[in-house]
């Protein structure tokens, strides 16, 4: 059987390595001028990518786990977390009604349409969007700051 605290090494790897990717996936749509179906695209398999090395882990090893060891530390790092998907979840929101309105728009493949102009609503759903991503950005990092220190503190104290 595998130690609990190599499953934790690797867990924690597998989220710290997807903060590069989540942040090159904002970056692609930050420096884009404008966002055709391709900077779309490239963007999004990136975050799906950093998603995917995050939920996984937290999914099949760290919630199932996390009422063995309920302590003032694992209820913060849970707390950050589920606010962190919050957010995200909040983001999306916003995200599919931009994605509904560009598509109906033509707006991915013509970069002449002005976004603002497609829909009355486009500056309310991108506000959702920025608040939404940031905030889960924030929450990501405040839980992966608790996360590291409850594996050190589980995983490496014990050893010293």
């Amino acid at each position: 059987m595998i130690d609990e605290s190599v499953i934790a090494a690797v867990a924690g790897l597998s989220v710290t390595t997807s903060l590069p990717f989540l942040l090159y996936g904002a970056w692609i749509m930050i420096d884009a001028e404008t966002v055709t179906w391709t900077v779309l695209m490239r963007h999004l398999r990136y975050i799906l990518v950093g998603l995917l090395l995050t939920t996984v882990p937290i999914t099949t090893w760290m919630i199932p786990r996390i009422l063995g060891r309920l302590t003032g530390e694992a209820v913060i790092h849970a707390f950050f977390g589920l606010q962190a998907y919050a957010l995200l979840t909040f983001a999306l929101t916003g995200i599919v009604r931009i994605f509904q309105a560009k598509r109906a728009a033509d707006a991915y493949d013509d970069p002449d349409v002005d976004i603002d102009e497609i829909h009355e609503d486009m500056g309310h759903w991108r506000s959702r969007l920025r608040v939404g991503v940031a905030g889960f950005m924030i929450l990501w990092f405040c839980a992966w700051l608790t996360g590291l220190y409850r594996f050190y503190s589980l995983h490496v104290t014990p050893l010293l």
